[in-house]
């Protein structure tokens, strides 16, 4: 319960006009039942005087009866404003969290995005954005139904404190029940988080159009939707053998609570029997035994609900107090412009986190130097401005990891990282990722607009200045070869990429890679990385894409990762990377000269073309 007070903090910060109305609201709503038990009360006493006494009192009964009218009709506005004011916080409330999630989730490493159970938690943080104001509206309820209960109980205890006891006796089973299996829901719900995922998983290959071709000619439809069949049928059997013991155990509990009910209904009859209670007394107290028994069990259901429904609170504030590794420190130093000696990587060494991947190249969190999971290996080397160096080396090698650590995505295990001989972790990471630019073979396919796929690589371009930047967009696509595919766009610049919304046109594999290219062109940067950046062109496309590798390069240090040795021998220096450490190193020439793994691996791609 102890998230419920950062919880409200956070719904008063949403919108304080909408909480300030809805608490008056609900607290003015709290004593309109007692009023109107007690108007009811006196409506029927004075029935009773009239057929007594044989003289109607019209007056004070249609007074009366007037103003238990006005009761109800102002319970029935506030109630109705009430719901209308909790709606539309609500929704600023799920939109506020949601950017919230966002804005965290860029804050954090790329090692979180890299492991399982981040997903999981991601997840979970995830399904507690939407909805949530529902606990705003249980916990305000349950404040009124207290005030309202607070008037009833000192009305019983003006009257017999024995009808008291016999209502706390009534309901206190029922919350004690309902409390345990709400701890036991949460935990079920909890313990399936990856399974669910896989659910969701199994769910969207079977019907994406990403994936429709394969599923297709694979046959993998029936395999798919047996995998999706058995584990929702396993998550049926576990919540329906919890469900079925918490009908059975809240059956029981329900009629120790209306045999409470009539022993304390028996009790208030045997009293006006005997002269001690008015009729009037007798509606007044069955009625407020019976709304009492009923706030009761309402408020105990509510806070075991508001129990359940702070155990997933706890998710996303779990995951809101996680923290980046990677910060910026204090007193950055002021990043060089331009870079004047280079990057140095000195004796580094490195392995992922335990659980994360690295696309293939992750470890197993071992200590010892010699045991297996370091994906680099005390590798040593320089790049100087201006220089383009290429990465050679078979899958798992470590070419991918090495940009990881120039860019700052992670940090070395042991060595460290020199920047114009300062240690990276001296720069703020955001001038450096401001200064490099990355395309990375898995690159993004954005379902945005043709513009938007290019100018992605400098979005605040296009966001401060976008008819601006239209030139600098269209520059791009020329240089990057994806004008041409652009221009036979249904509207060009504006037509939506990807097939994910309507009108949207999509690309070839050879296509987005043009597209890809592009925002390498807009990007303002002194290091440039190239991850397999022609993987998907056809040869004449690649062949003028490296007429103009020289132009994209010029006055830039340039990482250029590639299986293709054409492109490899453009560069001004190679390094070949083998388990993790620099084996050779050098031009083409030399390299091939000196008859090593580089002359190998050339040899094998140039048989392949004779």
């Amino acid at each position: 319960m102890r998230n419920l007070p950062p919880f409200l903090r956070m719904v008063w910060e949403t919108h304080r006009g909408y909480t300030a109305a809805i608490v008056s609201l609900r607290v003015v709503r709290a004593f309109l039942p007692l009023a109107t038990l007690w108007l009811g009360k006196l409506i029927v006493d004075a029935v009773v005087r009239s057929a007594q006494s044989g003289q109607p009192e019209w007056r004070r009964l249609a007074t009366l009866v007037a103003l238990e009218l006005g009761v109800v009709a102002l319970g029935e506005l506030l109630a109705r404003s009430g719901a209308l004011l909790e709606s539309l916080l609500g929704d600023l409330f799920s939109n506020r969290m949601s950017v919230r999630l966002m804005e965290h989730a860029a804050e954090l490493d790329l090692q979180h995005f890299e492991d399982p159970a981040f997903y999981d938690r991601l997840e979970r943080a995830r399904r507690q954005t939407v909805g949530r104001i529902a606990l705003l509206s249980q916990l305000l309820g349950l404040g009124q139904s207290t005030l309202t209960l607070l008037t009833l109980v000192g009305t019983l205890l003006a009257f017999s404190p024995l009808l008291f006891l016999l209502l706390v006796a009534a309901v206190l089973p029922s919350f004690l029940g309902e409390t345990h299996f709400a701890a036991l829901g949460y935990s079920l719900l909890y313990s399936w988080t990856p399974e669910r995922r896989k659910l969701d998983y199994y769910r969207l290959l079977a019907a994406s159009d990403k994936t429709a071709k394969e599923v297709k000619l694979f046959g993998l439809s029936a395999y798919l939707i047996d995998r999706y069949r058995a584990l929702a049928d396993d998550f049926y059997l576990a919540n329906r053998a919890l469900a079925i013991r918490r009908g059975v155990v809240g059956m029981a509990l329900s009629l120790v609570s209306t045999l409470g009910y009539y022993a304390a209904y028996a009790t208030i009859i045997y009293r006006v029997v005997l002269g001690r209670l008015t009729l009037g007394d007798l509606t007044l107290l069955s009625g407020t035994f019976s709304r009492s028994r009923d706030l009761i069990q309402g408020m105990l259901l509510s806070t075991s609900d508001l129990y359940e429904q702070a155990l997933f609170l706890e998710d996303l504030f779990i995951f809101f107090g996680m923290r980046p590794r990677i910060e910026r420190p204090a007193d950055p130093a002021p990043f060089p412009r331009p870079i004047r000696r280079g990057f140095e990587f000195r004796d580094v060494w490195f392995r992922y986190p335990e659980g994360g991947t690295g696309n293939g190249e992750g470890g197993t969190g071992v200590d010892d130097d010699d045991a297996a999971g370091w994906v680099l290996r005390g590798v040593s080397f320089h790049v100087a401005p201006g220089e383009r160096l290429a990465l050679v080396g078979e899958n798992g090698a470590g070419k991918t990891t090495l940009t990881k650590l120039i860019t700052r995505l992670y940090d070395p295990t042991r060595g460290e990282i020199l920047l114009d001989g300062r240690p990276l972790r001296d720069y703020d990471p955001a001038e450096l990722h401001a200064n490099a630019g990355v395309i990375f073979q898995d690159f993004v396919r954005y379902d945005m607009a043709a513009e938007e796929n290019i100018a992605v690589g400098r979005i605040a371009a296009l966001v401060s200045d976008p008819e601006g930047s239209r030139a600098a967009i269209e520059d791009a696509a020329h240089r990057s070869l994806a004008a041409g595919v652009i221009e036979e766009l249904p509207e060009r610049y504006r037509t939506m990429l990807g097939r994910r919304f309507e009108g949207g046109v999509d690309l070839s594999g050879g296509q987005w890679q043009k597209v890809a290219l592009g925002r390498a062109y807009m990007r303002d940067a002194q290091l440039l990385i190239l991850d397999e950046p022609t993987a998907a062109l056809d040869a004449r496309a690649e062949f003028v894409v490296f007429e103009r590798f020289a132009e994209l390069t010029e006055g830039k240090m340039a990482i250029l990762i590639s299986h293709r040795f054409s492109t490899v021998r453009m560069a001004d220096r190679i390094l070949v990377l083998e388990h993790g450490q620099v084996l050779e190193e050098g031009t083409h020439e030399s390299l091939v000269a000196a008859g090593g793994r580089y002359a190998e691996l050339f040899a094998l791609q140039a048989a392949g073309y004779r």
